[in-house]
């Protein structure tokens, strides 16, 4: 399969060509010998198109992955599936006023909410073994009936964890009420490839949706994809895309998009029949060892609930990485560990002792301390009023009670415990205080509505 983008910068790096163009490093070996392939990193050319009107070799390679994927068309993005999120959401904006979507949707969603003006329609999650569940397709039909300002669903799947939305039935509830659905397949890339899971892919059922060619496609971070089915949606999907991303695209990334998808469409049955077969067998043999692993993942999500086996994850995440394995996320209960197509299903069988010698450890046993489960507070203003009061910030020992003036949340996975418009609980404050990384709090300080405080 021909690499568009890949080969055209294989070509220009064989020139030798002296450089009065952008980037300022001009692949000087000598000034900037840290980047071996900074030869690669250019700008717009006469030859290697534009991002923002394509009409050459971006064009033909983003043809290409559209033809691919099952889509109209796709757009690459080099800013990360949130530029793509965000030029979704800006694609229904107009056609009503509000968005139904799941409580766990990721900080950029509610982001793109208040830069747009779109006010969220916060869908329960409901919750097993400690990780948030997909909306239940009654609960999206009843925000339908409920609101007609409601224009359509955003589904985060699949998510974290490998939970994915009953798409099928969610698309046919969709139709019936004239409803858009929109995904942010960030982490399902790969499935469009797999054999056994490709209906599971969102392109099948989205009218718009985003994959993250980075998480699991052999591409580069922050490459990823937005995808149109729906033509009467590609008009303003365009002009988001156009909006939000960025005018300076890395070259490198761009190339590694069209990579991804194509080296996948070429070889991804075969590495992913080697690695499952190899991951299901690891999954049964742990299990047969009484190490509890979270069972509702539909994909190469791996997460290991050390929690449960009364083991602290942080002590767990301390011993592997004395034995080189970095897994992806610790949420406190959890560790996760990401695999992809690209994973070698002999690291499997390493990353399978490590896990069996760690839970042996009885230094770790009754090491486990339990973070406060999750409890949304009660919502007292809308998403979008509230951003609009003066606001203070107060440290979080006396966040209790008080109404979050603008979101805060932990990342990985970037997901809000706190929504703006809402009272702050104790059990919120508290995970937000035992977070190693959060967002939307500084100096262990969370902004709330000023008491007496006009807009």
């Amino acid at each position: 399969m021909e690499y568009l983008i890949y080969d055209a910068l294989k070509k220009y790096k064989k020139l030798r060509p002296l450089r009065f163009h952008m980037p300022g490093h001009k692949a000087d070996k000598k000034h900037f010998p840290l980047f071996g392939d900074a030869a690669y990193d250019i700008t717009e050319l006469s030859f290697s198109d534009c991002l923002e009107h394509p009409d050459g070799i971006i064009a033909a390679a983003e043809s290409d992955v559209a033809e691919i994927l099952g889509a109209k068309r796709s757009f690459f993005l080099t800013d990360g599936s949130s530029s793509g999120v965000f030029s979704m959401l800006y694609a229904v904006f107009r056609r009503g006023g509000k968005i139904a979507l799941a409580r766990n949707s990721h900080k950029s969603v509610y982001n793109a909410c208040a830069v747009l003006g779109i006010e969220p329609y916060v869908l329960k999650n409901n919750v097993m073994d400690g990780v948030l569940l997909p909306p239940a397709p009654a609960e999206i039909e009843d925000a339908f009936k409920r609101d007609k300002d409601v224009s359509a669903v955003l589904l985060t799947s699949p998510d974290y964890y490998g939970n994915i939305s009953d798409y099928a039935a969610i698309r046919k509830i969709c139709d019936r009420y004239g409803k858009y659905l929109l995904v942010d397949g960030a982490h399902g890339a790969y499935l469009r490839f797999d054999p056994d899971l490709s209906e599971l892919y969102a392109g099948n059922y989205a009218d718009i949706w985003v994959d993250g060619a980075h998480k699991t496609l052999p591409s580069l971070t922050q490459g990823a994809l937005l995808n149109v089915n729906n033509e009467k949606l590609l008009a303003s999907a365009a002009e988001g895309a156009g909006l939000f991303r960025t005018t300076s695209p890395s070259y490198p990334i761009l190339a590694s998009v069209e990579y991804g998808v194509k080296y996948l469409a070429e070889n991804g049955k075969m590495l992913l029949d080697l690695l499952k077969r190899e991951f299901s067998l690891m999954k049964m043999r742990l299990k047969k060892r009484g190490i509890r692993i979270y069972g509702e993942s539909k994909t190469l999500q791996f997460s290991v609930d050390f929690g449960a086996m009364g083991i602290s994850p942080y002590f767990a995440e301390e011993e592997l990485e004395k034995r080189r394995i970095y897994p992806e996320m610790n949420d406190g209960r959890y560790l996760l560990f990401y695999l992809s197509p690209m994973t070698r299903p002999s690291h499997l069988l390493r990353l399978e002792r490590a896990i069996r010698r760690v839970v042996r450890m009885r230094q770790l046993r009754g090491s486990y301390e339990a973070s406060p489960e999750f409890s949304a507070g009660v919502k007292k203003f809308s998403y979008l009023t509230a951003l609009t009061f003066e606001k203070e910030r107060v440290p979080l020992d006396e966040a209790e009670g008080r109404i979050a003036a603008r979101n805060a949340g932990v990342t990985p996975p970037c997901i809000p415990v706190v929504l703006a418009g809402e009272m702050i609980t104790a059990q919120a404050a508290e995970l937000l205080k035992s977070a190693k990384h959060c967002f939307g709090v500084e100096d262990g300080g969370i902004e709330v509505i000023k008491i007496g405080g006009g807009k």
